[in-house]
């Protein structure tokens, strides 16, 4: 069956769909030893696909579903050559290729989710899915209610680019220093820090703590776990995919 190139490569666990796309934009996919284009379609079963060179393995893997607790200082990006600190480097035991769903800045600390389920992936990071991630921000300064209200409303953070409407509490208030807990549904590059930013506010610590119902819990930095069935269970409910739907298709 033929099957768009991106989407073989993703359900391989290789690597995500977008990632994918980037890889045969830059020219690294090869079918049947020819470059492939974005568009191009392959058969799973017959045609040869190699990645870099490295034939691409299209048989049935275990699909694994990690929780890590990222600590600060580690990069959530799998390429990076300048640094030795990367969050898969803290897999130890995993066999599988997994790789991280969105991303944390270096400075940033929390809850991160590793797979190798291309599918999984692409939903829970897709504009349109909506999937909440909550964060706890330290801001060493006081906070007004009108910078909160810009914030929640949307606010200019690059050229061009306005956050949409989330949603901010106030945990902590005290003379020096303010936490606070954002629930927003986007994953723009850095962008609760831009969003401070925007308002005049710095940030000394930010946390993610939840991503589409599935929280951080007493997890410790460098901590990692699969996980649970319940938590899987939201995810996808979250995701709009029941689970029942799931295991049909799998079917």
């Amino acid at each position: 069956m033929q099957t768009r190139i991106q989407k073989i490569i993703s359900d391989s666990g290789y690597c995500s769909r977008r990632k994918a796309e980037e890889l045969i934009s830059k020219n690294q996919i090869k079918v049947n030893g020819h470059i492939a284009s974005l568009g191009d379609k392959a058969d799973a079963e017959k045609d040869i696909i190699t990645v870099s060179g490295e034939k691409l393995d299209t048989k049935s893997v275990k699909l694994r579903y990690i929780k890590l607790y990222k600590p600060r200082g580690y990069l959530t990006s799998m390429e990076d050559s300048h640094s030795d600190k990367l969050i898969t480097d803290l897999l130890d035991g995993i066999a599988e290729r997994v790789y991280p769903v969105g991303r944390l800045d270096k400075n940033s600390e929390g809850l991160i989710l590793l797979t190798n389920d291309g599918a999984f992936a692409n939903d829970i990071t897709h504009p349109r899915k909506h999937i909440s991630k909550t964060y706890r921000v330290t801001v060493p300064s006081k906070v007004s209610e009108e910078q909160i209200a810009r914030m929640t409303v949307g606010i200019k953070i690059d050229e061009g680019v306005v956050t949409q409407p989330c949603t901010i509490n106030v945990l902590v208030e005290e003379p020096e220093r303010t936490v606070l807990e954002f629930i927003i549904t986007e994953g723009k590059n850095r962008q609760i820090r831009k969003m401070c930013d925007a308002v005049g506010l710095s940030v000394s610590r930010l946390k993610r703590t939840g991503v589409g119902g599935v929280k951080l819990g007493m997890m410790k930095p460098g901590e990692y776990r699969e996980l649970t069935p319940d938590e899987m269970k939201t995810l996808r409910a979250a995701m709009g995919r029941p689970e029942s739907a799931v295991k049909r298709k799998r079917r």
